[in-house]
């Protein structure tokens, strides 16, 4: 095992961990304000295939980059209005976005399978750091969505945990009729909370056609929705719980196609089983230790609230 494959593999473990963060915390606000989202990985299809057209089209990775968000961002507000505005039942209306998505996003994509990209990010040049041994590569000479994620997940966290904002967000998830007579529009809040939502997810998806693999196939997201989605119960819905949890299921990720550069001879189908037997596992201890102990979820998720039944 040299050291730059091991410096790869950290590399790639960064990169699929910052996808993986940025779906995760768009679960994770819309889930603190008491919507859960079950329809990540239509909202990734969706940024990703909007993505890779519009890069098509104009040639401007920053230009898809705001229309994948904007993208995600729609199909929230979809799940928004069934589940908030409708009352309709928060699984079922993710579940159906999520069929949705998928095949909306592979309607769309049908003539850009096979084209090469428009346009792609470029790792960002920060100069002498990226030269740093080890930390250079790793840290240094990643996708602008790296450094995106991690500047949201701070966004995130101080706005959740140091604003009026942030604590009109959580009162909408942990008692809406609380937050409601505090003078707050809690379909206001939840609304926009599955906007942001659906915005991260479809920036999540961008990142996977115009940076990590610049290309558009229908089924590209494989799951990384899914596993998103779990992210946010295993770091008990902290966004600095959620990053480690991230870059650990990045890890596996990264082993599905770095292993074999070390050498070890494993099955390629047993590898791209991990992520997700990980997955499987870590829902099952968290199950278990929940029965002893409160569970540190929002107690209004996937609650509807009609202020008439106040």
């Amino acid at each position: 095992m040299n050291e730059a494959s091991l410096i790869g593999l950290f590399e790639a473990t960064v990169s699929f961990g910052a996808l993986l963060y940025l779906a995760a915390l768009g679960e994770m606000i819309a889930e603190k304000a008491g919507i859960l989202n079950l329809g990540v990985e239509g909202m990734m299809a969706m940024g990703a295939v909007t993505g890779f057209v519009v890069a098509l089209q104009t040639g401007n990775p920053w230009v898809a980059f705001v229309a994948a968000v904007a993208a995600g961002a729609s199909v929230g507000l979809l799940h928004g209005f069934f589940t908030v505005v409708l009352g309709a039942e928060q699984v079922v209306s993710g579940l159906s976005l999520t069929i949705l998505g998928l095949g909306l996003a592979a309607f769309v994509g049908r003539g850009s399978v096979g084209q090469p990209a428009g346009a792609e990010m470029v790792p960002v040049d920060w100069g002498p750091l990226s030269d740093i041994p080890w930390a250079g590569p790793i840290l240094f000479a990643q996708s602008p969505f790296v450094y995106l994620a991690v500047i949201a997940g701070f966004v995130t966290w101080f706005v959740l945990w140091r604003t009026r904002l942030g604590l009109a967000v959580r009162a909408a998830g942990e008692s809406a009729s609380t937050a409601d007579a505090a003078g707050h529009s809690v379909a206001g809040i939840r609304l926009a909370a599955v906007a942001v939502g659906g915005g991260l997810a479809g920036a999540s998806g961008a990142y996977l056609t115009l940076s990590l693999t610049p290309q558009w196939a229908d089924g590209i997201v494989a799951g990384r929705g899914w596993i998103a989605v779990a992210l946010v119960i295993f770091g008990a819905w902290r966004p600095g719980r959620v990053a480690v949890g991230a870059l650990l299921f990045g890890l596996t990720l990264a082993l599905k196609t770095r292993l074999q550069t070390f050498g070890v001879d494993f099955s390629p189908i047993l590898l791209s089983m991990l992520p997700y037997l990980l997955t499987i596992s870590v829902l099952v201890v968290i199950s278990i230790r929940s029965r002893n102990r409160p569970s540190p979820a929002p107690a209004a998720l996937g609650i509807a609230y009609r202020r008439e039944e106040r």
